[in-house]
Order: structure tokens, then C-alpha cells, then sequence
């Protein structure tokens, strides 16, 4: 069969997705008329307008044309300009207060304005290829990562047999390190079965491996260890992961992998303490009970069977890396986005919040781990805000809900966490699922004096835990009197869905709007309005090829249809307490959003958006 044609690959150049830029606002103008609150629908056009409209032109036309007087037209342009000031296009707001929207209508609305922001931070993924990313800076990106969905979609003569990819010698050399170990015996596995498979069909893109767990749970475990007393991890010599050392031939790679899982042992953390193992050693058997398309006979020997499937498959993802391209562009490319995407993750991401955010009077964050909270109160943050993370912060899963107070505007910082409150406030015939960390609700009380109940929460993948904490939480503070008088700010990544997604009968996600018509009934709206807006996006992304779970993989051409797009990201308060005078979303760290773009990017840390309002206090 001749080789699979490749077609063009189309690129987005950075000019193209300029012109697809704008900003996504919610806006209550707070001019006088109703009129001028119809100029400012195009935020980005307003700014335009704002910037070159020449008076004595608009005057001259104006009074050609109607005849208006001339008290009409200056009332107009002063509104004009005014409303252009507040809401011109995000993109020309500096990371100062001089450009930021938070203060200057903090200092338009003399102080009775609150600012604040909510980011799902989302946790440091260890693989850089698992999502789409934009990465306009090196179009090699997209080149390569259709190449690998060509090749994985269309193999054609590319699906050659294991043994010609992961050899009969590695095999052998592998099956005298498994003897070592005490291990039983796999080669007749081998023999009868994988060393013939064809490495995309029949191993790659096989389901029922899959289901097995004899290439994903070995992965899972070994693709990156965190060790003791030490900052970087120890990475298995694999292309998803954030290993850096040359993976330019087979040979090469299969030397430095053995020698990662049998030679060295790691010191590393577990909650019976300090233990220090072999990577072989930290393998788990794969248990039938758990996971029953396993055979009894493959469970009796899934440490070396997984070993086994485990090392074809890193053969075969370091072979199409050298298939698709050549070392000397895969392999620095990858080492530019390790260092964005994973090493300097949490940098960017304090960098961003002191900068563009710093001055928001509540910033409630998502999916942070404890050095994240460690290094935030350490640094420019720490100096500024009260940072308050939760008393059940989970270590092991490490992802919290923090709330972050600016000691400007909450002076004393908290007063008392209330999590504990509202579990106990769970409606007694739902299982809510939470995990510990993903619930941080506290008290505090404003430079004015006026109370607050403020709460961060990370919704589970589905988003069914979304109403049923919203509805604990509004009725701890109806049912608690010393919370009655409170204002409410919610900052939440709800998990919340475009689409309804039902089987036999059984809600499998939370649908958005069913979400807004739930939180109106509680007395609440958001910064979105009562009813949020299904396509109004606050996530993009969307699994490649390039990781374990190929039944979720999404082709180049089906990131939006297929990847995870959605509505997720709210601010909630109660009606009548505040209303909105401004909301972006930000997926650019320049307080712009860019629609249809996957992220992460090299720029924008995170595959959630930033979230900031700008409410009005009714009080």
C-alpha cells in the first residue's frame, strides 16, 4: 500500500487571529440614558469611536443633517466619550491602575464599586502534548501534532509489527530485569501475541487494552514522581512527559528506560510516611474486580505484563515522534513548552494575578496546590491580599478552592471558615460529590463594615455537584442568623455544560441553564445575568493523540465539536445587593478573550479563562 498523502497544513498566522479577537462583555452603563447604554453593545468598537471621532466633524454633520442644537451634541459626545473611557476594548488596558477597568470605576462610582476575579488555575498537567494548544510562535506545533493524528487515523504501511518498534532483543533484555525481580514469566505473551501486533491497530487503538489498564496504570504511575528534597521531578524517558534527555533513536531511549525502572530508587512521600522504592516497585497489580475485562490468568501476572505493554507503548509514541518529524525540531520544541506549560506554570500564573488582577478587592481561585498557596503568600500577592485556603486542604489529590482578600478593602481578613457549615447543609437525600479542598467558604467583615460570606468551590468533571452546594451554602446563611445580614460572593467553576446530556433517563452532566433557572430560585444572579448564555464559553481544549486515552483523543478538525467547550466559570451574589457594570473573561492574560482558540497557550497558563466583574454596591 503506498504511503498515506499528507495534505497541506493550513496555519493560523498571529495576524489572522487578531482579527478574530473580541472581548466578550457584559456591560450596565452607568450613564444616565438609556441611548448612550446602546452605543457600548461592541466594547471594541466603542473604543474606536472613543479614540478617533472628531467633534467638530460629528457637530457639523450633525447640524447639516438635523439641525440639533448645539447643547444636544456636546451632551452626547460627553456621554460618548465617557462611555467609550469605561468600556473601551480590553486590549489597551496596562497592567497598572492607570488602565485598569476595576479602578477606574472604583474611582468613578467613588469607591461603591467591588472587584473581583475567579480562575480555575487548573493543576500542572505533567504530559505538554495531552491538549491542543495554540502555539502560534512555531507552526511546527500543528504540523507535527496532525501528523501523528494522520498517522495514528490512517497508519496504512506505517502499522508495521511491535517487534519491528519495540525489538526481540529489548524484549529479552526487559524479561532478565523482570526475572530479577522475582516476576513471573510473560514471554508467552509475547510470543503468541504482542511482538505480532500491528503497533496502531491492534495495540495503539485497541479498546479492550484499554480497559485493561496494561499501558494507561503503568503510565499513570511512573510517567512522573515527585521525589524528596528535591524541586524537579524524576520523569520516566518517555515523549508525554516532561523528560528532557535525548530521545533521538529507539536504542537510545530503550537503554535510559530500563535503567529509570530497575536501576534507581526514589524517596518519595506517602501518607504511611517516607519510603524509598524502585520504580518497578511502585507498580500496582491490576485487579479483576476492579477491572474485569482482565483475564484471571493475565491478572495473575499484571506487574510484568504491564511492564511489558508499558514499554511498547513509550517504543512506539518515541517512534512516531521520529516518524513525523526529526529530533532536532520535536525535541526543542518540546522543551520550549515543558517550560511554559509545566515548569513555569506557577510563575506565569502569580505573575498574571499581581499584575493584571492584583487589584481586585476578592480573587477566588481553583485547583491550587499547596506549594502554589506557599509560594502566592510568599511573594508580591502575600504582601496584598489575605490568602485563606482550606482547613480540609487535601495533600495527596492537591487541588483547593482559595479565597484571596485584598487588605485594602478587608482589613482584619477573614473572620471564620464556614466550609464545615455547609456540607452539613447537604440536602440528606443527595450524594453531593466533593472531595476534600474542593469547598472553601468563609466570613469577613469590609473596611465599612459591612459582613461577607465569601466562597471559592471546584464543581466535580460532571458538574452535579454544583446545585446542591449552591443550595447548602445559600441555606446555611438563611438558616444561621449570625449570617443573615451577610453579602454573599460566589466564585465558582460550576462544570457547567453548553448541551444536556441524558442517558435512560439519568442526567450524566449539568446543563447551564437548568443551572441559572436554579440559582435565580435561590435569590442569587450572576455576573453573567439571570439567564447565562449557553455558548458563551469560558473553557477550550480538547485531547490530542499524544496520550494514554485515545478514546478521547479529538481530530485537529474536531477540537470545538468534540473538545471540552463550554460555559463553566461563574461569580454569583444576591439580587438587589450589587449590580454589574462590567464582566470580560480572559483566556490572553491581557484581559481580552480570543473565541475559538484552544488554551492553554505559551502566554495563558491555564485551560479555564479568568472571570472578573465589576459590581455596583446597592448598599
Amino acid at each position: 500500500m503506498a504511503p498515506t498523502q499528507r495534505r497541506p497544513i493550513k496555519h493560523t498566522t498571529t495576524t489572522d487571529r487578531q482579527q478574530q479577537e473580541r472581548q466578550y462583555d457584559t456591560e450596565t452603563p452607568p450613564s444616565p440614558t438609556s441611548a448612550a447604554a446602546t452605543t457600548t453593545t461592541n466594547t471594541s468598537q466603542m473604543g474606536k469611536i472613543g479614540r478617533k471621532a472628531n467633534p467638530l466633524n460629528v457637530y457639523k454633520a450633525a447640524n447639516e443633517r438635523r439641525g440639533a442644537n448645539l447643547k444636544i451634541i456636546l451632551f452626547l459626545l460627553a456621554t460618548t466619550g465617557y462611555t467609550a473611557f469605561l468600556y473601551s476594548g480590553s486590549r489597551v488596558f496596562s497592567s497598572g491602575s492607570r488602565g485598569d477597568p476595576m479602578m477606574a470605576l472604583k474611582k468613578v462610582h467613588d469607591g461603591k464599586s467591588l472587584s473581583i476575579a475567579t480562575w480555575n488555575i487548573a493543576a500542572i498537567n505533567n504530559n505538554p502534548f495531552e491538549y491542543w494548544i495554540t502555539y502560534d510562535e512555531n507552526p511546527k506545533y500543528s504540523e507535527i501534532m496532525e501528523h501523528i493524528e494522520k498517522f495514528i487515523e490512517y497508519p496504512g504501511e506505517k502499522d508495521i509489527p511491535v517487534n519491528q518498534v519495540f525489538t526481540d532483543d529489548m524484549f529479552s533484555e526487559l524479561k532478565a530485569r523482570m526475572t530479577e525481580a522475582g516476576w513471573q514469566d510473560v514471554s508467552s505473551f509475547w510470543e503468541s501475541d504482542f511482538k505480532n501486533r500491528k503497533i496502531i491497530s491492534e495495540f495503539m487503538k485497541d479498546d479492550l487494552l484499554g480497559s485493561k489498564r496494561l499501558a494507561s496504570m503503568p503510565d499513570r504511575i511512573t510517567n512522573t514522581i515527585n521525589v524528596e528534597n528535591s524541586d524537579e521531578p524524576v520523569c520516566r524517558p518517555t515523549v508525554i512527559n516532561m523528560y528532557s534527555e535525548d530521545l533521538s533513536t529507539l536504542d537510545i531511549w530503550w537503554k535510559k528506560w530500563e535503567s529509570f525502572m530497575f536501576d534507581e530508587a526514589l524517596t518519595i512521600k506517602t501518607t504511611e510516611g517516607e519510603i524509598t522504592k524502585k520504580p518497578f516497585e511502585m507498580l500496582q497489580p491490576i485487579k479483576k474486580a476492579k477491572y474485569p475485562a482482565i483475564t484471571e490468568e493475565e491478572e495473575a501476572v499484571s506487574l510484568p505484563l504491564q511492564t511489558m505493554c508499558g514499554a511498547i507503548f513509550d517504543s512506539i509514541l518515541v517512534h512516531m515522534m521520529n516518524t513525523v518529524s526529526t529530533p532536532s525540531i520535536w525535541q526543542p520544541l518540546k522543551k520550549t513548552m515543558v517550560a511554559n506549560l509545566n515548569k513555569q506554570k506557577v510563575p506565569h500564573t502569580l505573575s498574571l494575578l499581581a499584575e493584571v488582577y492584583g487589584n481586585s478587592d476578592i480573587i477566588t481561585l481553583q485547583e491550587v496546590s499547596s506549594s502554589f498557596i506557599d509560594q502566592a503568600m510568599a511573594g508580591p500577592l502575600g504582601n496584598k491580599f489575605w490568602i485563606n485556603a482550606p482547613k480540609d486542604m487535601d495533600a495527596v489529590r492537591d487541588q483547593n478552592s482559595v479565597v484571596m482578600l485584598n487588605k485594602s478593602t478587608f482589613p482584619s481578613g477573614k473572620v471564620a471558615e464556614i466550609t464545615d457549615k455547609v456540607v452539613e447543609s447537604f440536602p440528606p437525600d443527595v450524594d453531593v460529590p466533593v472531595a476534600k479542598g474542593d469547598i472553601n467558604a468563609i466570613t469577613a467583615v469590609d473596611k465599612d463594615g459591612v459582613p461577607f460570606v465569601i466562597a471559592s468551590f471546584h464543581g466535580d468533571t460532571n458538574g452535579l455537584a454544583t446545585i446542591p452546594v449552591n443550595e447548602a451554602l445559600v441555606k446555611t446563611m438563611e438558616k444561621d442568623p449570625s449570617l443573615s445580614d451577610h453579602k454573599l460572593i460566589f466564585g465558582l467553576d460550576a462544570n457547567t455544560y453548553e448541551k444536556e446530556y441524558v442517558v435512560d433517563g439519568k442526567k450524566k452532566h449539568q446543563e447551564v441553564l437548568e443551572w441559572g433557572r436554579s440559582y435565580t430560585g435561590f435569590g442569587e444572579t450572576s455576573c453573567w445575568g439571570d439567564v447565562p448564555q449557553p455558548s458563551n464559553f469560558t473553557t477550550f481544549n480538547a485531547r490530542t493523540y499524544l496520550q494514554p486515552q485515545l478514546n478521547k483523543a479529538c481530530k485537529s478538525s474536531e477540537k470545538r465539536e468534540k473538545g471540552d467547550v463550554n460555559p463553566k466559570d461563574f461569580i454569583l451574589f444576591k439580587k438587589g445587593d450589587f449590580e454589574v457594570l462590567k464582566t470580560w473573561k480572559d483566556n490572553t492574560g491581557e484581559r481580552f478573550f480570543i473565541e475559538d482558540m484552544a488554551f492553554p497557550t505559551l502566554k495563558f497558563p491555564s485551560d479555564h479563562a479568568v472571570l472578573a466583574t465589576v459590581l455596583k454596591k446597592n448598599y
